[in-house]
């Protein structure tokens, strides 16, 4: 399975990983906008806790692209 994945991704090209990153944001705001137990959950979390979770999220690429 993963030799088929990484087969099928090394034919993906910059644009159709920032189309992929755009389609997850797009998707996250439509599921927030329809769902109102969802919105109510974000504006109740702290903000920095989604700043921490994208400081986590980050660090292993960043670490990969900038400084490997």
């Amino acid at each position: 399975m993963i030799k088929y994945l990484n087969k099928k991704t090394k034919k993906l090209d910059v644009w159709d990983l920032g189309l992929i990153k755009g389609s997850v944001v797009a998707a996250t705001l439509f599921l927030i906008t329809i769902w109102p137990a969802l919105m109510t959950w974000v504006h109740s979390v702290n903000p920095w806790h989604f700043l921490i979770a994208f400081i986590i999220l980050v660090a292993k690429p960043f670490y990969r692209f900038y400084l490997k």
